[in-house]
């Protein structure tokens, strides 16, 4: 089968840099319809990593954050936890698309 017929994952995230720094990094990103997130754990090279991660809007069905343990989760909309720990994945977007604004801070 062509490379062309197979689906891609990434295809149509659109991530816009809303500030970037040594320690601190804000993004907004754009997960549309299809979309999945396969379970992982983000590399540092040094210190820690956290993440709070605001979801601004929810898809129609599925983008379901999933993570080992989070720090806390606010009504599934807001989450803080250790990236460079524990395992997440985000589940396939059946309908719409996903929105997050993401703070990512190394300390150490």
């Amino acid at each position: 089968m062509p490379d062309s017929a197979e689906p891609k994952q990434n295809t149509g995230v659109k991530t816009r840099i809303l500030f970037r720094s040594e320690r601190l990094n804000i993004y907004l990103v754009r997960y549309p319809q299809g979309h999945k997130v396969g379970p992982h754990v983000d590399m540092v090279s040094r210190g820690r990593l956290y993440k709070l991660n605001w979801v601004v809007s929810k898809p129609g069905a599925g983008g379901e954050f999933i993570c080992e343990k989070n720090i806390f989760n606010l009504f599934g909309r807001l989450y803080l936890f250790r990236p460079d720990l524990y395992q997440h994945r985000v589940s396939r977007i059946e309908r719409g698309n996903r929105w997050l604004l993401s703070f990512a801070l190394t300390r150490g």
